[in-house]
């Protein structure tokens, strides 16, 4: 059986694959293009895809053997599901194993835009630095502030985790209020969306991407954020209007913001780049060496279970 691989995975996952299955793994650094892919699936029966990889009705089609498509990532908006599953194609993510990586970010992203971290490095760097002064990169102080958190699975737990060493208030707005057990073991509050939006002093994103969290902050949302409050989003660029959050961000409406997704991803809103209130990331929030590297277990262990007539352990729809 044939395994297609359309980006380089780390090695762990390939090791196991090779073992059992022929493996063919892209291994340049370009992406490949649209009909490179297409060709490539063919005669392949199961397919190892990332996040950028637009898995549509005519990539599914073009697998006429594929059993799986074992997503890279946790997330899977770029793939057709119910398509996929109409013609029996297993199709499976690789969760929990981000938890944690992504709430480091999440909080590194907090931290950096809180204390003007990446325009006080460039200052540095440019030797612009002639000593301690009184007003030099004034930010906010973060110990005993209000998060907000959207989104209050397993990364908005684990950021709201983090805040207690902080000695935050947390309050949170998720699809369905958390038992009183978790929402003691992080002292957070059940608030609706607009509460959230004007009380909180940091807001951290962890929503998945769906038809009903889609722009979630519209220009409207976004207009009820303090003057003084930080938004990051570690969750889909999407769920943000981020041309209204850039107007905000330029104006000086609100603080600042941090991202590592963005909305029409690669590109960014133009001029968000040149915004000093703003950090940008490269989508890195399961960028450590031991998440990435869990991660392509799971796929292979997805693929193996798909290939050998098992129901995947991680497919993306619960029957």
């Amino acid at each position: 059986m044939k395994v297609f691989v359309t980006y380089k995975i780390p090695d762990e996952g390939l090791k196991i694959l090779s073992q059992k299955f022929e493996l063919e793994v892209h291994e340049e650094e370009r992406f490949l293009t649209k009909e490179e892919m297409l060709e490539k699936i063919k005669d392949v029966d199961a397919v190892i895809t990332q996040l950028r990889d637009p898995v549509d009705k005519e990539f599914i089609d073009s697998g006429k053997r594929l059993k799986i498509i074992a997503n890279y990532a946790v997330g899977y908006n770029n793939i057709d599901v119910e398509y996929a599953k109409s013609k029996g194609i297993f199709v499976t993510n690789t969760p929990g194993v981000l938890t944690e990586a992504t709430a480091d970010i999440a909080w590194a992203l907090i931290l950096a835009v809180a204390r003007k971290i990446i325009p006080a490095d460039r200052f540095v760097r440019e030797g612009k630095f002639e000593g301690w002064k009184p007003k030099l990169f004034l930010g906010y102080e973060i110990y005993g502030k209000t998060l907000g958190i959207i989104g209050m699975g397993r990364i908005g737990q684990a950021v709201a985790r983090r805040a207690l060493g902080f000695g935050m208030k947390v309050i949170y707005h998720n699809r369905r209020r958390l038992p009183d057990d978790i929402e003691k073991k992080y002292k957070a509050d059940y608030v609706d969306l607009d509460y959230l939006l004007k009380e909180s002093d940091f807001i951290s994103i962890n929503v998945p991407l769906t038809k009903e969290t889609h722009h979630l902050l519209n220009k409207e949302k976004l207009r009820l954020l303090k003057p003084t409050a930080i938004l990051v989003n570690t969750a889909r660029g999407p769920v943000v209007d981020e041309k209204a959050l850039y107007e905000l961000l330029k104006e000086g409406k609100i603080a600042g913001a941090g991202f590592d997704v963005y909305e029409n991803e690669p590109q960014l809103t133009p001029g968000l780049e040149k915004l000093d209130n703003v950090v940008v990331l490269p989508h890195i929030g399961s960028a450590t060496c031991e998440t990435r590297s869990k991660m392509s277990v799971i796929v292979a262990e997805n693929v193996i279970d798909a290939l050998e007539g098992k129901k995947p352990r991680n497919l993306v729809w619960d029957d």
